[in-house]
């Protein structure tokens, strides 16, 4: 599963045996993968501050989860044919080890080895400085994600309304790149060439009716340019004087003139249109999916920060000071056992808040001064991380 559940507990005895007893029917019931997670000693400050800061991270965790997923859905749309190939480029580069940055890391092995990266986030400045960089830090690249996605996907809006012209039925479909200049009478004072769409079923009946339509229809003008499943293309040479005479008599025997003329200038300028749009596509493809790459990344190394400051902040708010916890990653074996794991979870450290311990059976029950549905909130301290960002 793409699932983690971080949690704490305090750090005396009592709870580093619980740790131990929850690790141990984890483990034998096959409930969970549990390992420790390494948290740095932050700047403590006062409990004012933290209270501010817990409601600040809420946000900025929402917020980073959310730009994720939006550039990873970004990833599929620029990638579009190869769209197996996304998952390879949704990793964490980096920050495992120092001689290890280079590598490139899955999101499950990243979130796993965690390590606060002390050079990025210093922990001797105080916490709401460690906060303030990484909200400018995901600020800055929804900014850029927003800028770059909106000209790349105006480049290929411009593109797909010019494939669907030439991908369409014969009433809808562009014909600039079905015709040619010799199908058609040119320059002439007296003469037009129309284009005349003639269902499948039909084609002997045009070819024996279509000189009678209209008086001055030129003999033998016919021919059939282009075909689809329901039916031909043909041209016919006429007066100009009779060809509304000749439009009238085509739809009252179900032949469809289209509205056409040959312009070789606006022919021209939609091919060379298609050819920029499709090279100016091609060249914004490959830098924009290396900013995607590099900057999920970035954004997603900034969101496990920011999941390990709120283990922090909730912690020290929870269990007081000194600072003294225990964080532990959970990942749930599969979908199934997590009810299972949660009532171990909820067992082994029912002593930490009996109140919020029997809100959990009794989900009536008020917790005095929580604001949080009582869904949310557990005897032990408690956060979700889902990497299942393509959903």
């Amino acid at each position: 599963m793409s699932e983690f559940w971080l949690i704490s507990a305090p750090g005396d005895k009592e709870n580093l045996q619980a740790l131990e007893r929850m690790n141990t029917v984890t483990s034998k019931s096959n409930l969970s993968y549990n390992t420790k997670f390494s948290i740095p000693d932050f700047k403590v400050g006062t409990l004012d501050s933290l209270v501010g800061l817990s409601d600040e991270l809420g946000k900025l965790d929402t917020f980073a989860e959310s730009l994720i997923k939006r550039m990873a859905q970004s990833v599929v749309e620029v990638m579009e044919d190869a769209k197996g190939k996304v998952q390879e480029n949704l990793l964490a580069n980096g920050g495992l080890k120092e001689k290890m940055k280079c590598l490139k890391i899955d999101l499950t092995s990243f979130v796993t080895h965690f390590e606060w990266d002390m050079a990025k986030y210093p922990v001797k400045q105080p916490l709401v400085g460690v906060v303030d960089t990484l909200a400018k830090q995901l600020s800055q690249i929804e900014m850029d994600l927003k800028s770059r996605t909106a000209a790349y996907n105006t480049l290929r809006l411009n593109l797909e309304n010019l494939e669907k012209k030439s991908t369409g039925n014969l009433f809808t479909r562009t014909l600039s790149d079905i015709v040619s200049k010799e199908d058609f009478v040119l320059d002439s004072e007296y003469l037009i060439t129309l284009l005349v769409i003639v269902p499948k079923q039909s084609y002997t009946q045009w070819q024996k009716t279509y000189e009678s339509l209209s008086d001055m229809v030129v003999p033998r003008s016919t021919k059939l340019i282009a075909e689809d499943s329901e039916g031909g293309l043909f041209t016919v040479t006429l007066f100009r004087k009779v060809m509304d005479d000749f439009k009238t008599k085509a739809k009252e025997n179900k032949f469809t003139v289209r509205e056409f003329y040959y312009d070789e200038k606006e022919i021209k300028r939609e091919r060379e249109e298609m050819t920029r749009l499709l090279s100016d596509k091609k060249q914004q493809y490959g830098p924009l999916l290396r900013w995607l790459k590099v900057n999920f990344s970035e954004a997603f190394i900034a969101w496990i920060h920011i999941k390990a400051l709120r283990v922090f902040v909730e912690s020290v708010l929870r269990y007081g000071l000194p600072v003294n916890f225990q964080a532990v990653l959970l990942q749930p074996h599969k979908k199934s056992s997590t009810k299972r794991l949660r009532e171990v979870l909820n067992s082994v450290f029912r002593h930490l808040d009996e109140v919020a311990a029997a809100s959990i059976l009794d989900a009536s029950v008020e917790i005095p001064g929580l604001q949080l549905n009582n869904q949310d909130y557990f005897p032990y301290v408690y956060f979700h991380i889902d990497l299942s960002l393509l959903d």
